[in-house]
């Protein structure tokens, strides 16, 4: 099991004694391609195997009916990571986008379109990014009940910077179309 460090310290770089505060990041996954399980747990593995990352929480797995995809897309699941990180949020970002291109993620043109895997930084700890790139707290996570509901069983007292308390901005988004999957576990490996 990987240790979590303390929140309240601050990490230096070895080579180069540069100090880089620990943070906390939540990520979602969701994946309505293929395999599905087995690339949120890839997903779960890679992150679990990036340096200067320590997971702290996994959420239960939700099965979703697609928000704004295109008719023929099929239902996801989705859950989400809570981890510990000295990574600076760009780098957080191209992390994430390694792991999607690793399980064959195609990036089209269509919005929404359906995916093998999808790994979205929600945020990284309290900072603030209006980057084509890279946008902190990410623009749709308050309005998206498969964010809020995996991201409030891991941690009651979260809340979307700019936005408010997950709890509240759950209660304001439609949640008929979540199912809770017992029968799939994600495991920190």
């Amino acid at each position: 099991m990987t240790e979590t460090p303390n929140p309240n310290i601050i990490d230096a770089d070895t080579l180069t004694g540069e100090m880089r505060p620990i943070r906390r990041a939540v990520l979602a996954l969701g994946s309505n391609l293929g395999e599905r399980m087995a690339s949120l747990q890839g997903a779960l593995n890679a992150l679990a195997d990036t340096p200067d990352v320590w997971i702290t929480a996994v959420s239960p797995v939700y099965e979703t009916d697609p928000v704004d995809s295109p008719p023929e897309a099929k239902t996801f699941l989705n859950a989400v990571v809570l981890i510990d990180t000295t990574l600076a949020a760009s780098r957080l970002m191209d992390r994430a986008l390694a792991i999607e291109d690793a399980f064959a993620r195609e990036r089209g043109e269509q919005r929404n379109a359906p995916r093998t895997l999808d790994v979205d930084l929600i945020v990284v700890g309290d900072r603030r990014s209006n980057e084509e790139f890279l946008r902190l707290p990410h623009p749709r996570a308050a309005e998206r009940a498969f964010v809020l509901r995996p991201w409030l069983d891991v941690d009651p007292a979260a809340e979307v910077p700019d936005r408010g308390p997950v709890a509240g901005l759950l209660e304001r988004t439609d949640q008929s179309g979540l199912k809770l999957r017992d029968d799939l576990v994600l495991e920190i490996q």
